[in-house]
Parts: structure tokens; sequence; C-alpha cells
């Protein structure tokens, strides 16, 4: 065939899956638990009854590597760089309180180190380039406090560039946005393409000397949603080196039914069009509503190990989509030390 929260979705005889997750290096490319915790005023370490992660629950879920995505909303009040900066603020003040079980990781080393130490790599993101406000001065100070990856747009028009859902007029990146890129890469940044454009996407991987990422995208051949990757965008990420994160979101899953069986859909079909070293994870956990029928929160990822080897992946296999092939593209980008 291609804590004890595993219990309740591992089968009675599936110890070997059981230890097959806990043996990988499970990375997790994008959650938006920063603006939950900002809004709610809740805690990371405190157990919540609803939505999809909190502290117990990614220890018991077994992540060992976290994307913490400060979301600018195009309508935030206020102005766009406060908001990331109350975001950062957020991720700090978490890791700081729980250090027994959180780094914020600037470097490889830093990541190799935690996650030697047990304890849960916590790497800083920006969704949404409306944060920089239209200066490379502003993308190089939030390098210094931190940020290591940037979403370059949300779905709509930014300085740097147009979004998914600009369809009358379609375009790629502005002179400014192509800066960026060149900056971020310079720096040792992650160039997300997730919410771009189609043109901006190929300007991307026109200009990055670095490998890109995609962070929480699904395959839009098998489920048309305009979030979704082209077969074309696919082989071009993974020509680059790059890695795409599936995402949990329902609907970027299937529009009549998703589920797990058809999130595993996905998968096989960038494997197929892409390689096994192209697929990773994006939950985009606490970033949408509902959840996905057999993956409701982060104490299912073993459901994700179990269903990948019932598809007929081999052990090896599994880790890369589990998380090395993230590392991988991590390893070649972020700076070798502080």
């Amino acid at each position: 065939m291609r804590g004890n929260a595993f219990k309740s979705c591992l089968e009675p005889d599936d110890n070997f899956v059981r230890n097959l997750h806990r043996s990988c290096c499970i990375v997790d490319a994008h959650c938006d638990i920063l603006v939950t915790l900002r809004e709610s005023n809740c805690c990371l370490k405190q157990q919540r009854t609803g939505g999809h992660l909190d502290l117990p629950r990614l220890v018991r879920g077994g992540v060992k590597v976290l994307f913490f995505a400060a979301f600018i909303r195009p309508d935030i009040p206020g102005g766009y760089l406060k908001r990331a900066l109350e975001l950062v603020a957020t991720f700090y003040a978490e890791t700081d309180q729980n250090q027994d079980y959180l780094v914020p990781v600037l470097s490889w080393k830093d990541l190799l180190v935690t996650v030697e130490q047990g304890k849960i790599a916590s790497i800083l993101t920006i969704e949404g380039g409306e944060a920089l406000e239209g200066s490379v001065e502003v993308l190089q100070m939030l390098y210094h406090l931190g940020v290591r990856g940037l979403t370059l747009t949300w779905n709509y028009r930014n300085p740097l560039g147009d979004g998914v859902a600009e369809r009358d007029t379609c375009g790629g990146l502005t002179k400014f946005g192509k800066t960026v890129v060149r900056e971020m890469n310079r720096l040792g940044m992650l160039v997300d393409v997730a919410h771009l454009s189609a043109a901006g996407f190929w300007d991307v991987l026109q200009i990055s000397s670095a490998p890109v990422i995609a962070s929480h995208c699904n395959s839009f051949s098998i489920c048309p949603h305009p979030r979704n990757l082209s077969d074309e965008q696919v082989r071009a990420i993974a020509a680059a080196g790059g890695v795409i994160g599936v995402t949990f979101v329902p609907a970027f899953v299937c529009a009549a039914n998703p589920s797990l069986e058809r999130l595993l859909d996905h998968v096989d079909h960038l494997v197929e069009v892409g390689g096994i070293e192209c697929v990773g994870i994006g939950s985009d956990f606490e970033g949408f509503d509902g959840f996905l029928p057999g993956l409701e929160d982060v104490t299912r990822l073993p459901c994700l190990t179990r269903g990948l080897l019932r598809r007929g992946y081999a052990p090896h296999e599994v880790r890369k989509i589990m998380g090395e092939n993230f590392l991988r593209v991590l390893g070649k980008v972020l700076p070798a030390s502080r």
C-alpha cells in the first residue's frame, strides 16, 4: 500500500503508525493562532474546547516545527505595520511564557538545536505584504525582529502585487514587489506564493534565487478553487526545489464533500505531478471556520500519517511529507546561524 491522544484515531493494532508518527519531524508551515490569541485574549498554554490548536494539543499532535503567521487583514484599522508589530509582540509573549515548549527560530542552527531538545521550533512569518508599507527598510527591520517568512499578498492587491481575487487585473508583482523578493533572498527569508495571482506567481519563480514555498495550497486539478495551484505551478515549484503545504481548509479540499480521504487525493496528485519532494503540510489551523472531517484539530495529525501509509507511501516518504521536505527548504533558505 502506496501522550495517548493517538488512541482515538489509530486502529487497535497500529503501534507501527504511532511509532512512525512520533519519529517524524512534523512541520506545519501555516497556522493563524496569533490572531486567535490576540483577538480572544487567551493564552496558548490554555487548553480550549474549540478551535484547532493550543499548546497542550500541539504537544499531543507531535508538531516539531510550527510557522506562526502574523495575518494582516487588509481592512484592519490603525495601520498595517502597527498590526504586524502587535502580532510579533504576541509571538514573543507566548514564547517567553512557554520557554519549556517553544523556542523562536532565527537560523538553521536554532532549528536543529530546538528539535534536538524536544521543543517546538517556532518560526515567525507575516501573511500580507501590506505590513511593509512600501519600504524595504521595514522588511529589514522585521527580519531583525525575527520574521523569517513573508506571504507576499493575501487575496487582494497590495503594494507588492495582485492577489488571487483580483480577477479584473490579474496583475503580477510590482517593481517594489520584485525588489522585496530579491531582498528576502539576500536576507534569508522564505518567499511564500500562497494567495498570489498567477502572474505574480510566475514573476516570483523567475526572480527568486532560492526555493519558494506555497505554505497552504492544494491542487486545482482535484478541487478547482482559485486558491489552489495548477499542475504547471506545481511543476514549477518542484523544479525550483520548493514545497507546497497541503492545507486543511475544507473549501480548498472539496466543495461538495471535504474529508481526510479527499485531502489524500490532493497529496497523491501533487506527488504524481511534482514528485515526493514537493509536498508538505500547511494546515491553516485557526485560519478558517469549522474543520476538515478526519483532521478536526492538531491532535488528529496521526490520522494523516496513517492515511499516507494506507495510500501506499513508504515510511521514508511519509517522513518527507510530514516534515522533511520543508526542513530541506528551511536548511537552504534560513541563515546558517545568528
